[in-house]
């Protein structure tokens, strides 16, 4: 299940997702708006990776995600 998304009205949460979860279920919601802990030059570097990325698929040089996890999982 993906996230949730709800609104605040007169002070209650009001949300109106449809879900799979049993009736009577207890869940817990978080507001994750924390952002992250990056410095400037380790955000810099994320987009630098990001745009080179970005530019390699654009040229068709593509890994399948099970290719590159296999070989993760072998260099343990």
């Amino acid at each position: 299940m993906g996230p949730l998304r709800a609104r605040v009205e007169k002070g209650r949460l009001v949300l109106d997702e449809p879900t799979t979860l049993p009736d009577g279920t207890v869940i817990d919601l978080v507001a994750d708006d924390e952002g992250d802990d990056l410095t400037d030059e380790e955000r810099r570097a994320l987009h630098e990776a990001l745009a080179a990325s970005w530019t390699s698929a654009e040229a068709g040089r593509l890994r399948a995600a099970s290719a590159i996890l296999d070989e993760l999982r072998r260099r343990r």
